[in-house]
């Protein structure tokens, strides 16, 4: 803890001058880049890689050895990604996923070697997507959308903002708008939260992407009338808000069916606590990875949610770590398996507001370097002790 505290100190002195606190209201043009990480958290990345400090110098070179990070990587698109439940059957999705996740490896990996063959290899996935797609099908066709389509919007916006050439940039463009976005921006309805939170993340990333003021509004609406209904609060009243897009969740037998039979609520659980930690850790994460994006916007929605985030990263920290749990929840026994998804929401509550998150930095420290799976990359480089 120690060490990683001096090296802060001594990365916030080289990254000096990269912290700006937005507005309480959104500027009238996009910052860019700013779909999850902003320049200022690039030129910090890339600053402390350089000067070989930890944890960053560890979570770039576990990015590197990956295989997301290989230059010899063939993309394999298709014009119809076909995704059933659990990705069964699987046509496409493994590999749109993968090379999403590769484009924004390599976008990363681009700007702080400033090797342009990595920029030109995100250029080549996204191209190859972006010249075939046409759409996406089955069970999981939202959520699927939501899982690439926020990867390859992080990857785009690095490269169009910090790279000279991308000449099929437009054709990407229009592919984001016209084939991932309509499948994502009305929100999930009555799934579970997981499923509109991670549509939500690569909606809002989009919307910065292609400098949709409309489209980022009705994001933003759409994560705000979520939020209240996936993480409980006691002041909520005696049991959890039915979400915005799935209202007729309005009796208590209906909420507690919704919350996987938990009947008692308390600070911090989440409506798929009793479901699983692995898909709660999804919708935590993704909650967290629109209000970074929108803090780069200007708009502040951590502070409108920081008691449901920094109680829920405590309370799933908490049980994931050992903690025994209580016959009141979930039958007295959780299933675990939360990873390395909370290094987005300690950053900000902890070390940007001075918050006392100590049980949540212990847990996320514990999963350093963290590494990349489904819609989530490299956060450990990004997003510890971050501006």
């Amino acid at each position: 803890m120690r060490k990683f505290r001096l090296h802060l100190v001594l990365a916030g002195v080289l990254a000096a001058g990269l912290v700006s606190t937005p507005a309480t209201a959104a500027p009238a043009a996009f910052a860019h880049p700013g779909v999850l990480v902003s320049r200022a958290q690039l030129d910090a990345a890339r600053t402390r890689v350089n000067a070989g400090l930890q944890p960053w110098k560890s979570a770039y070179d576990s990015m590197r050895a990956s295989a997301y990070a290989s230059l010899s990587r063939t993309p394999k698109p298709r014009a119809v990604v076909e995704c059933g439940p659990a990705s069964n059957p699987n046509n496409g999705c493994s590999d749109e996923r993968e090379d999403a996740l590769a484009a924004y490896t390599q976008s990363l990996l681009w700007y702080i070697t400033k090797d342009d063959r990595h920029a030109k290899k995100a250029i080549q996935l996204m191209d190859a997507w972006s010249a075939v797609i046409k759409d996406h099908t089955n069970h999981n066709a939202r959520l699927q959308t939501g899982w690439a389509g926020a990867s390859f919007a992080r990857a785009a916006e690095i490269i169009k903002h910090t790279y000279t050439s991308w000449p099929q940039a437009g054709r990407f463009a229009k592919v984001l708008r016209e084939v991932y976005l309509p499948e994502i921006r009305d929100g999930g309805g009555c799934t579970n939260g997981n499923w509109e939170l991670i549509m939500m993340d690569a909606a809002v990333g989009i919307a910065v992407f292609l400098d949709d003021r409309a489209a980022f509004d009705k994001a933003i609406g759409i994560w705000r009338g979520r939020v209240p209904g996936y993480v409980y609060l006691a002041s909520d009243g005696s049991r959890p808000k039915a979400p915005s897009t799935c209202p007729s969740k309005d009796t208590q037998a209906e909420i507690v069916d919704y919350w996987q039979g938990q009947s008692r609520f308390v600070d911090g659980l989440a409506q798929e606590t009793c479901r699983d930690f692995g898909h709660t850790g999804w919708g935590l994460e993704a909650m967290a990875h629109v209000a970074e994006t929108a803090w780069h916007q200007g708009v502040n929605l951590y502070r409108e949610a920081q008691d449901r985030m920094t109680k829920a990263s405590y309370f799933h920290v908490r049980y994931e770590q050992g903690a025994a749990v209580p016959s009141w929840l979930c039958g007295g026994k959780v299933s675990r398996g939360l990873a390395a998804t909370t290094e987005v929401v300690v950053n900000h509550y902890r070390n940007r507001l001075g918050l006392e998150m100590d049980t949540s930095q212990r847990y996320t420290e514990s999963k350093r370097p963290a590494g990349a799976s489904y819609f989530y990359a490299w956060e450990t480089l990004t997003h510890a002790g971050s501006p």
